[in-house]
């Protein structure tokens, strides 16, 4: 037995080891070349002179307070309606797939386009996006609550199937309908999973990149991350600025994960069990 745990162990140590390798390392690499300066780049490991003005070009040269807010509106909107109607459809379709066959194929139906790659649908949806008006914010906030669906179905559904049907009932007898139900008795149950659904979908929706490339042809309108292809010129690229642009991109997302990965975990530990 001793010998069994010195080798799991020693496996656990070494797995950790790796892990701390493949995500520190590149983060490491990423804020030595962001902070370097141009002529500095023969060793990217090592830091000679700090130079912060790269941050300074880099927020002038991608328009960051336009881009951030265009990446805020649509980071928010989509979270906002995203929690309200994704819960509400999987709670109805919960609730009622034993009592009709409708809801049980909209289940399947929902949880099939997981499946489905983007790049499958990407040509129709940007014909059909330019045909219904789609291709600006407003519109690509609403494809993100479609797209994101099916996931967060899947999520929901397997947290309302461990609520007790009893607690609808009861609430029912003390004459609230069904919107009542969900809106006071299992929303506010719902809340580590609600959680989770909001990160992964912030998570999703900043680091975003094809949705926006094919359907947001006006500069104004762009992303953040579309922002970064200032710094590709047609030969070259500048890498320092680039990286400095990069940091800046990923910095609201590394601390909201660093603060909310717990409700990550139990949110989809909570979704997985019957």
């Amino acid at each position: 037995m001793k010998t069994n745990d010195k080798k799991n162990n020693l496996v656990t140590i070494l797995l950790l080891a790796g892990a701390a390798v493949f995500i520190l390392l590149p983060l490491y690499m990423t804020i030595m070349i962001a902070i370097k300066d141009p002529s500095d780049m023969n060793n990217v490991l090592v830091l000679h002179k700090i130079r912060l003005q790269n941050f300074v070009d880099a927020w002038k040269m991608t328009d960051f307070p336009r881009k951030f807010l265009n990446t805020v509106i649509i980071t928010v909107i989509n979270l906002v309606f995203t929690l309200l109607t994704n819960s509400f459809a999987a709670y109805a379709i919960t609730r009622n797939r034993k009592k009709s066959r409708f809801f049980s194929i909209m289940y399947y139906y929902f949880v099939s386009a997981m499946f489905i790659p983007f790049h499958v649908i990407m040509l129709p949806l940007v014909i059909q996006a330019q045909t219904f008006h789609l291709d600006n914010i407003l519109g690509i906030t609403f494809l993100y609550v479609i797209f994101g669906l099916p996931m967060n179905t899947f999520i929901y559904c397997g947290a309302i199937r461990a609520i007790p049907e009893a607690l609808d009932e009861a609430a029912k007898i003390d004459g609230a309908n069904a919107l009542q139900v969900f809106w006071h008795i299992i929303f506010p149950i719902l809340k580590p999973t609600t959680a989770t659904v909001a990160i992964l979908s912030f998570m999703w929706t900043w680091n975003d990149f094809t949705m926006p490339l094919v359907l947001l042809s006006d500069r104004n309108q762009q992303t953040l991350q579309l922002a970064q292809y200032v710094f590709q010129g047609e030969f070259s690229t500048n890498y320092n600025l680039a990286f400095a642009s990069y940091s800046m991109v990923l910095l609201p997302v590394l601390i909201i994960y660093l603060f909310c990965q717990k409700w990550i975990m139990n949110g989809v530990v909570a979704g997985a069990v019957k």
